[in-house]
């Protein structure tokens, strides 16, 4: 059982990981079911395990959090929908890289949707679209722009922190740093896509392709024989 937590309003991070760090224990410890819990926060900056101090662009903007998880920096605000993912990686094949690439998939089935597609790119963990009335990149390829991050945390083999999806987030507060360290691509959200689309209507997207992508394999018994 995956237990869906939706919170409305904007949740203090600090307690959202003090949460986090008290579910997972229980996870780990069988005393609590695997958890998704959805979110929104205020205006903050995260910083993972690979963060850079260059990438910390006007350090006085937002609050500026470090964390423990991996990648670099990020931002959360309102309008951004933070999933995070209490799940057990064990059970699905304790492989750290499948289980990003699952996340990814994860996003890339929830954007189509509502028919947009996202894409994923060597050495650029996260979720793109392309934006083809943009300039484009210097090899002649469309410009992209990042939609979603990933930064997880593994204890005991169970993940946690997870993903953040832009719906309608201000673009501009990004500014404040070098998103995950990329600093030649953009940033863009469903609404920026010209796509209405709510946060409720993406947390419906989230649950309906949750099991195509993470549903355990069901056990199974042989049939008994009969008494000789």
């Amino acid at each position: 059982m995956v237990e869906w937590i939706i919170t409305d309003g904007l949740t203090d991070y600090r307690a959202a990981e003090a949460f986090m760090e008290a579910r997972v224990d229980a996870i780990a410890a069988g005393e609590a079911d695997e958890c998704i819990w959805l979110v929104e926060h205020p205006p903050l900056y995260t910083a993972g395990t690979s963060a850079k101090a260059s990438d910390l662009v006007d350090p006085d903007r937002f609050p500026v959090y470090e964390t423990r998880r991996g990648g670099q920096f990020t931002y959360h605000g309102p309008g951004q929908r933070v999933v995070y993912v209490m799940l057990d990686v064990g059970k699905r094949g304790r492989d750290v890289r499948c289980f990003v690439r699952d996340l990814e998939t994860w996003v890339i089935a929830t954007l189509d949707q509502f028919n947009l597609r996202g894409e994923i790119r060597p050495g650029r963990v996260g979720v793109w679209v392309q934006r083809p009335e943009k300039r484009r990149q210097p090899d002649g390829s469309p410009a992209e722009d990042k939609i979603a991050a990933i930064g997880i945390r593994l204890r005991r083999w169970i993940s946690f922190h997870g993903i953040s999806i832009n719906v309608e987030p201000e673009l501009d507060h990004f500014g404040g740093i070098v998103p995950c360290g990329i600093s030649d691509h953009g940033v863009s959200s469903l609404v920026d896509m010209g796509l209405p689309v709510t946060m409720d209507d993406l947390d419906v997207a989230l649950r309906s392709t949750f099991e195509t992508v993470f549903a355990l394999p069901r056990p199974s018994f042989d049939s008994p024989k009969e008494a000789v």
